[in-house]
């Protein structure tokens, strides 16, 4: 098998802190990009701090930047600003999710950069992107996620709303990077050779997965609320609570599956209630059905109840934990956890790479560096002499 990675012979600059940013160079450095990670010699980016700490580093830092090198400059000083232009002369793709006006006021925006390396692809990652009245307002994950509309119909309908449990926000917006990224390449190899700028705002990432929202209002006036664990308008679709004291989420709101889940539960009258055939139908009548699949899962222990809807070919599943999967057969096949080593020798587990390629796959070579790991052998690569280097360590340039 050809054990070449897709990106290979891509190079990508991040600029970058915490999620956004560095989470979409992660994915290119997984799958082939030679990704440098520029950092402040001043601490660097603050994830190395974020979260559970092990020894000094967050463990979350050695997953973020697996597969990066760490090169360290300080961009208020000259000759640090030089070594990034000269970096990103051969650069394909640079990322960088700094409010914006930050690399403008550096002497580093777009028409610079263009000029400097006219096949270079700018992503540009921020709160609510490059223009508009609210360019220059700080926007994190969280802040996208409120104005992009999850957050308002995140929750119950009776409480206030609440976030998921992870930078959401980031992480999508980290994936419409990517994707720009990568329709800019395409762009650049079948047209004229030139690069462009991939604007992504984090409101408007999370306001792309926002589903039918917007017609809906448009056309009939409706606002979509919070609703716990239920899809409106979509039914049944839900998470139960069994007689352990454990839940389950069913997912029936296809019609085949719906009555193959009423005949596994001991409703054949539902199955065949001609006003239950479409989801229509069953949406008219949720709080019914509901209660039906409440009582029954009430009856029985979480195991019996996903063996009887297993057998039915209901697609349902327990609400797993961290420590669920660690065991989880379906992980492991998929080699969903993959082994690495902490710097003082101890092995880990770290996630396994998402998508799964067939012929070209990714995978993690090495876990996320020391600060500046890298600066060395890269500044000597560009012909920096050992003496030069000493000095630019000596000024805090480096």
């Amino acid at each position: 098998m050809n054990t070449a990675k897709p990106l290979t012979g891509l190079k990508v600059v991040e600029l970058g802190t915490l999620i956004a940013g560095p989470f979409a160079a992660r994915i290119c450095a997984e799958f082939g990009a030679d990704v440098i990670k520029v950092e402040s010699p001043d601490g660097g980016d603050p994830l190395r701090k974020w979260r559970k700490v092990y020894e000094g580093t967050s463990l979350w830092w050695f997953v973020q930047s697996r597969n990066k090198q760490s090169l360290t400059l300080n961009l208020k000083h000259p000759e640090a600003l030089q070594i990034l232009k000269e970096v990103l002369k051969d650069t394909d793709i640079l990322i960088e999710n700094f409010r914006p006006g930050t690399l403008e006021k550096l002497g580093l925006g777009w028409d610079v950069l263009h000029e400097l390396n006219p096949g270079l692809i700018m992503v540009r990652l921020s709160g609510f992107g490059q223009t508009g009245p609210m360019k220059d307002q700080p926007g994190f994950g969280a802040i996208g996620e409120s104005v992009g509309g999850l957050r308002y119909i995140t929750g119950f309908e009776d409480r206030p709303p609440v976030r998921t449990g992870i930078s959401i926000g980031d992480s999508i917006a980290a994936l419409w990077g990517v994707i720009g990224a990568l329709m800019a390449l395409r762009h650049r190899d079948m047209a004229n050779g030139e690069g462009q700028v991939v604007d992504v705002a984090l409101y408007e990432a999370v306001f792309a997965m926002m589903e039918s929202m917007v017609p809906e209002f448009d056309v009939m006036g409706f606002v979509r609320e919070r609703s716990g664990n239920i899809m409106p308008g979509i039914t049944p679709s839900s998470i139960h609570n069994c007689a352990d004291g454990k839940a389950v989420q069913i997912g029936a709101n296809g019609d085949a599956i719906f009555k193959r889940l009423m005949h596994g539960i001991g409703r054949p009258d539902l199955a065949g209630d001609p006003e239950l055939a479409d989801n229509a139908g069953r949406d008219t009548r949720r709080d019914e059905l509901y209660a039906v699949i409440d009582r029954w899962t009430g009856t029985l222990s979480q195991a019996e109840v996903l063996e009887i809807l297993n057998r039915a070919d209901v697609p349902a599943s327990r609400i797993y934990s961290v420590a669920d999967m660690f065991t989880d057969p379906q992980f492991l096949a998929r080699e969903m956890f993959v082994s690495g080593q902490l710097p003082d020798g101890r092995e880990f587990k770290m996630p396994g790479i998402v998508p799964k390629l067939s012929a070209t796959p990714g995978s993690t070579e090495w876990v996320g560096p020391a600060l500046g790991a890298h600066t060395q052998a890269l500044l000597a690569g560009m012909g920096y002499s050992s003496e030069t280097i000493a000095r630019l360590r000596k000024e805090a340039a480096i």
